[in-house]
């Protein structure tokens, strides 16, 4: 018969408890001091964007005059990106999911594709406006314009469409697939009137949570040379072109030489905030909205 010495249960559960609070606080700390710098952030952008934030900021050309600034050609430029990215991410992408899930068979070549798929996710932003530079800006000859600009963002967001429509393809239940087979229905029949309706929220959650960091994304655009000049408004995708955050970049910059430019800058971080929220909104929104559909 074995006996339990208290003494030692009880020095053993007070190191347990004391390394419990210690990490707890810890974690604590370190979720507290994110907050505070990201409230910081937020009210030194929001205190410095007032009475910046108008209709005719909203709606001018860019200028070398602070006060007649505007940041209508970067939110053309913005739109005009998406118009590319948009298309291109979603056929690939839902594309790739396809196959990967319900095509390819298990095996060194799926399991590579797969591999690859995510270390793309973990790759530095700047390396793929590296091989955009490379590839559309001067392998193609297109220049710095929004077709390659787009070209290069997708190569970007493309894991996160591809990663989040396998996911959305996964949760479809199987009996559906059976129903579907069972009705006479061919593979691609079933996957198109049965899987794809089905995964569809999942695919325009990913979709649009992909977007938001496109528009975010700075580094890629700076390295395939995306103007911040007063250039004209882009009318098609082969015109040359800015976006938000470039002109955040630039004027951010030029605020060392010019005091005002830091408040421009402040009120266009506040407009791109409004946009990437009212996108992450949406994504929620459908989620929550399909999730119990099946």
């Amino acid at each position: 018969m074995r006996y339990v010495d208290v003494e030692q249960v009880e020095k053993k559960m007070g190191s347990r408890l004391l390394t419990n609070n210690t990490a707890k606080a810890i974690f604590f700390l370190a979720t507290l001091f994110g907050i505070v710098v990201l409230l910081t952030l937020i009210y030194r952008v929001f205190s410095d964007s007032l009475g910046w934030i108008d209709f005719q900021f909203i709606t001018s050309k860019l200028s070398t005059t602070a006060e007649r600034a505007g940041i209508m050609g970067a939110i053309a430029g913005t739109l005009w990106l998406m118009v590319v990215v948009a298309p291109v991410t979603m056929f690939l992408g839902v594309g790739t999911a396809i196959y990967l899930e319900e095509y390819a068979k298990n095996g060194k070549l799926k399991s590579i594709i797969q591999t690859n798929i995510s270390n793309l996710a973990g790759v530095p932003s700047v390396v793929f406006g590296i091989l955009g530079l490379t590839v559309f800006v001067r392998s193609f000859e297109l220049g710095n314009i929004v077709l390659a600009g787009g070209l290069t963002m997708s190569l970007l967001v493309l894991p996160i469409v591809v990663v989040a429509s396998q996911e959305a393809i996964r949760a479809v239940p199987q009996y559906l697939r059976e129903a579907s087979y069972g009705m006479g229905a061919t593979k691609w029949q079933t996957i198109k009137n049965i899987v794809l309706p089905a995964a569809l929220p999942g695919i325009l959650t990913g979709l649009i949570l992909s977007l938001s960091r496109a528009i975010g994304e700075t580094a890629p655009l700076v390295v395939i040379g995306i103007p911040a000049l007063l250039i004209p408004l882009p009318d098609g995708i082969f015109d040359k072109f800015t976006v938000l955050p470039m002109q955040i970049y630039y004027w951010t910059v030029d605020s060392a030489l010019v005091a005002e430019y830091a408040n421009l800058a402040a009120a266009t971080i506040v407009v791109l905030l409004i946009v990437l929220f009212l996108m992450n909104s949406i994504a929620i929104y459908i989620r929550n909205k399909f999730q119990n559909r099946f």
